[in-house]
């Protein structure tokens, strides 16, 4: 794998698009511990599956793109990796979402991950010119990750409003910060503006979480953790409703950065739900590391 990720031809270009499989590796499998929790627990505990399926939509759009383009072997291959853990998340979802949880995930699905995306791959291999393949599904791919650009942007204001920075990881500001940067020098050394421009957007806002969490956090919080589950930071009323009704999140509240080849909605998809139960954030027990 690393001999068809790097090429001595282009140096820079390979090393910083394995940097940047390697960081968004680790942002994929952020959610890994909510979803072993939803395997013990049986139980998918109120949360959203929108993220998710938005989530898979974007990797299947990125290796579309890679494949017309050619030679785009770290966008194939993260993505790919994105593809297979995004799908088991929806999965391990469906198994154990209730009934209309369930069925909504499935329209979904079904609307975004098939309906949408067999459209774009019929209109771009029908109705599309070869030679304009590359520059329509890079237009998409673009126009995807500028419309995701408003996510961070509500976490500020609520960053601001409470003057806290508990909803807003430093460590995952950081490391998606660091998958930016990783994938605007790709672009920049491939000479791919749709891949460069994205992220451009990614690194400022990232840089602006970064500050704001300095300024709002709390004396005593670690810089290090997320929330281990709902029970952690949520009243008992509160947790025992959200087990019989799904949280529908906007795709605009998440206090995630939006990022090439990573959709961060999933990753903060929880801490969002428990924003809305309990309101005004305030340290809580109950932690993890979340890298």
């Amino acid at each position: 794998m690393a001999g068809a990720l790097f090429s001595m031809a282009h140096p820079w270009a390979s090393a910083f698009g394995i940097l940047g499989n390697i960081i968004s590796f680790l942002v994929f499998l952020a959610p890994t511990p909510t979803f072993l929790r939803v395997y013990r627990k049986k139980s998918t505990e109120g949360f959203s599956s929108v993220p998710y399926v938005v989530a898979l939509f974007s990797c299947t759009l990125w290796i579309l793109y890679a494949l017309v383009k050619t030679n785009s072997s770290p966008l194939l291959t993260i993505n790919a990796f994105g593809c297979v853990v995004e799908a088991a998340y929806i999965v391990l979802y469906l198994v154990y979402a209730p009934r209309p949880a369930r069925l909504r995930t499935l329209a979904s699905f079904l609307l975004l991950n098939v309906a949408a995306f067999s459209l774009i791959v019929a209109v771009t291999v029908f109705l599309v010119a070869p030679m304009h393949r590359v520059k329509v599904l890079g237009s998409i791919c673009l126009a995807f990750s500028m419309a995701v650009f408003v996510a961070p942007l509500s976490v500020i204001f609520v960053v601001i409003k409470t003057k806290s920075a508990e909803y807003m990881p430093f460590s995952l500001s950081f490391f998606l910060t660091l998958s930016a940067v990783a994938w605007f020098f790709y672009g920049l050394f491939t000479k791919d503006i749709y891949v460069t421009l994205p992220n451009v957007g990614g690194f400022f806002f990232g840089i602006a979480q970064m500050t704001l969490y300095f300024c709002y956090r709390k004396p005593g919080t670690s810089a290090l953790v997320l929330p281990t589950s709902i029970d952690d930071v949520s009243t008992e009323p509160a947790a025992s409703a959200a087990a019989d009704q799904e949280v529908e999140l906007p795709a605009g509240t998440h206090p995630a950065v939006a990022m090439l080849t990573v959709s961060t909605l999933p990753v903060l998809a929880e801490l969002q739900k428990m924003e809305q139960e309990i309101g005004t954030p305030t340290p809580r027990k109950g932690y993890i590391k979340a890298f």
